[in-house]
C-alpha cells in the first residue's frame, strides 16, 4: 500500500499552487498503487493523464475521468502543455489580469483633471468626474490606490529613459 503524502508535502503543493482541488476523484490505478504517484499533485496528475492518452492511445473520456478531470479540462491541459511545457500544467490565477475600469488612459485623464484644478483635487471629486464624464463608477479609495500605482509606474519609466545605456 502506498504511503500517504505528508501534510508538509501537501502544504508545499498548496503554497506553489499545485495542489489538486479534488484528489479523491483520481481513481487511476497508478495513483492508487504507487507511493511515487501523488493524487494531490495536480501537475503530476495532468502530466500522467496526457502521457496515457498519447503513449498508450487511451480514450480521452475514460482517461480524463480516471484522473479526475473532464474532457474539456483534458484538452485545456494538452493545449497548455504544448504551448508552455510542464509549467503550463500549473493552475493559473483566475480573475481579471489587470484593471478594467481604471486603465492607464483613464488614470491619465484623472491626473490631467487634477492638474487642471491647480490643486490636489480630492478623490471623491475625481470619482464624481469619472461618473459624469466617463460613466465609470469607482470608489475614491480605489482611485487613490490606482493613481499611486500609476504615478510610480510613470516615475519608473522616466528614470529608465534618463539612464544612459551601459
Amino acid at each position: 500500500m502506498p504511503s500517504r503524502p505528508s501534510s508538509q508535502r501537501r502544504e508545499a503543493l498548496r503554497d506553489r499552487g499545485a495542489l489538486h482541488p479534488h484528489p479523491e476523484r483520481v481513481s487511476d490505478t497508478l495513483f492508487q498503487s504507487s507511493a511515487f504517484f501523488d493524487p494531490h499533485d495536480v501537475v503530476q496528475v495532468k502530466y500522467e493523464m496526457l502521457r496515457r492518452v498519447r503513449a498508450e492511445a487511451a480514450s480521452v473520456s475514460h482517461t480524463a475521468a480516471a484522473f479526475g478531470f473532464s474532457r474539456p479540462a483534458f484538452y485545456q491541459a494538452r493545449a497548455a502543455f504544448e504551448r508552455e511545457g510542464l509549467v503550463g500544467l500549473l493552475p493559473h490565477k483566475r480573475g481579471p489580469r489587470g484593471p478594467y475600469k481604471l486603465t492607464d488612459e483613464i488614470l491619465a485623464a484623472l491626473v490631467a483633471q487634477r492638474n487642471a484644478a491647480g490643486s490636489a483635487l480630492p478623490a471623491r471629486e475625481l470619482a464624481r468626474y469619472l461618473r459624469n464624464e466617463h460613466e465609470i463608477t469607482a470608489h475614491p479609495r480605489s482611485i487613490e490606490r490606482s493613481l499611486a500605482r500609476y504615478r510610480a509606474r510613470q516615475e519608473k519609466k522616466r528614470r529608465q529613459t534618463r539612464r544612459p545605456n551601459s
